[in-house]
């Protein structure tokens, strides 16, 4: 089955429950079709999504000016929803979207709810992966997502009121607070009740330089019975003060978005840009691109494998990663500006070129680091001592990873092997042949294995992608913006599938941004691999994991 061949038997089952669904205009959100919903049908469709196997990668709400499905295709929608047939938008409207999946073929979701009643049904009971996102929605935005099995707040701290919902139009960028915001200290955790059971908090300060997260552990001696996470302590409202900046200020938010993945973020951002205004960039800059985002990958893999060794007293490796990292991000900095290549995407291409000594200094690092960590992997992958403490620890299981919507090495240690590169090609990826780790264990010697598998995979790809580097311009341009044009951006990121949405407003501005990290599917699955587990075997579980606070808090 092709990439869109499912489409017709979704299509065929969505009529059969009689449910209301209309194509839309694919090329004003490609790659991806469209289909608009009746609300009413926003749960049922999910449940036909979820029935025939389609993964879901996400849910966002626009509720700023002029959101909200193009009056064209919304025609045929209920009465009191659809907007006049003018080609307006109905400013008393919040639009809302889902984006699915299946076998690389994306098709997103689309329908609209009246500002003075926004109520959906619930697609987390079909979906458990999307709890936090639509609990993220209803705090922002303020949907209220009917037969939600869980109702408390997740984004929303203590920094609103009940009623104040930061993405609306009316809702001031600065917020409406005059003092210091109240210690967030009366989160309603749920308890494991029994004898010898014993709760262990853990955060939000931890004691090293991470970001702030909470964990609280139930536990049996030394048994994990539970464990529930409570994120959002640092938000930085990234969709907020998004609003109304040029594309150049977009790509440069979204590059901070989370700093580990400044690249895979930046062109996420600048691929729905582009693709919103019909925008194509240079051969050689999707090349460059390409390369930065391979670097990306192998320095942020050296980091966990090394950190996951020394999380169960294999220092050696650690040492050993830290120092291949070092010297990869030196060279980062050297040649692209930055050591996490910050910036060097823009709208429209790349910041800096690359020349041919560079390109042949690059070569020579992929020797070099070929030649270190080959070796160091072999060591890792037959240690006693590490295989003592990572095999069988932290098993996922493949129907786990798979219910919570989990990619990158989460979801490939788990017997997921989808990747955005090969399922769903971009350029330049698109021309090259991408070779994909799968693992079926899902324990954490599976995600070292994808790890290490994938830092020589991207050695091959650089190479190929430096001999045959394009000649050429790195940037053009970007076009501009039709009134209310929308983009979606994909783009693989060493932590997984990356999903953009941008729309523009009637001025050339962006009106709304949605970055959604690969983070928001693979937080649950920690909660869900340590249970039975030890409780001295969470650092190492959650840093096979290494879920981004940052990526998620936006």
């Amino acid at each position: 089955m092709s990439r869109r061949d499912w489409l017709p038997d979704f299509l065929a089952r969505l009529a059969a429950e009689h449910l209301l669904a209309r194509a839309a205009d694919e090329a004003l959100l490609a790659p991806a079709l469209r289909l608009v919903l009746d609300p009413e049908d926003w749960g049922a469709a999910a449940k036909v999504a979820a029935h025939i196997g389609l993964r879901h990668a996400g849910v966002w709400a626009d509720a700023s000016e002029g959101a909200g499905v193009p009056a064209s295709f919304a025609a045929n929608l209920v009465a009191g929803v659809a907007a006049d047939l003018d080609g307006e938008h109905d400013p008393q409207r919040i639009a809302v979207y889902a984006c699915l999946e299946h076998l690389g073929g994306y098709l997103v979701l689309e329908t609209a709810v009246p500002l003075e009643r926004p109520v959906l049904p619930s697609q987390t009971p079909h979906y458990p992966g999307l709890d936090r996102l639509e609990r993220h929605c209803h705090d922002l935005t303020g949907v209220v997502f009917q037969g939600h099995p869980d109702p408390r707040r997740w984004t929303r701290h203590q920094a609103w009121e009940e009623d104040a919902f930061p993405l609306r139009t009316d809702f001031p960028t600065a917020g409406r607070s005059g003092g210091r915001v109240p210690a967030d200290a009366d989160y309603p955790f749920l308890t494991v009740q029994g004898s010898g059971v014993y709760e262990i908090p853990v955060g939000p300060v931890h004691a090293g330089i991470i970001e702030p997260g909470h964990f609280r552990f139930q536990a049996m001696g030394e048994e994990v019975l539970r464990l529930e996470e409570r994120l959002g302590y640092v938000h930085k409202g990234i969709e907020k003060i998004a609003e109304g900046r040029d594309p150049e200020g977009l790509a440069r938010l979204a590059a901070r978005v989370c700093g580990d993945s400044t690249v895979a973020h930046t062109w996420a951002a600048c691929q729905a840009m582009e693709r919103a205004t019909a925008c194509a960039a240079p051969p050689r800059a999707d090349w460059l691109r390409a390369l930065m985002a391979e670097r990306e990958r192998v320095a942020n893999h050296l980091g966990d494998i090394g950190a996951i060794c020394n999380d169960v007293g294999f220092s050696f490796a650690h040492m050993q990663c830290a120092r291949l990292r070092e010297l990869w991000q030196r060279r980062s900095r050297e040649l692209f500006g930055h050591r996490l290549m910050m910036d060097a995407i823009c709208p429209g291409g790349v910041a800096a070129d690359l020349s041919a000594d560079a390109s042949a200094l690059l070569q020579a690092d992929h020797m070099a680091l070929r030649a270190a960590a080959i070796p160091l992997f072999d060591v890792i992958d037959d240690h006693p001592s590490l295989n003592d403490r990572l095999i069988t620890t932290g098993h996922l299981s493949t129907a786990q990873a798979r219910n919570l919507g989990c990619t990158g090495s989460v979801g490939k240690a788990s017997g997921l092997a989808f990747d955005v590169r090969r399922d769903c090609p971009y350029p330049p990826y698109d021309m090259l042949e991408v070779v994909v780790p799968q693992e079926s264990d899902g324990d954490v010697a599976a995600r070292v294995r994808v790890r290490m598998t994938e830092i020589q995979e991207s050695l091959i790809l650089m190479d190929r992608l430096i001999r045959t580097l394009p000649t050429g311009k790195i940037r053009v341009p970007l076009r501009p913006a039709p009134p209310g044009a929308v983009g979606l951006g994909l783009v693989d990121g060493w932590r997984g599938e990356i999903m953009t949405f941008v729309r523009f407003d009637t001025d050339g501005g962006i009106a709304r941004f949605f970055p959604r990290d690969p983070s928001w599917f693979t937080w649950p699955a920690l909660e869900q691999l340590i249970m039975g587990n030890i409780v001295p075997d969470f650092p190492v579980c959650n840093k096979s994991v290494n879920g981004s606070y940052s990526g998620e808090d936006l």
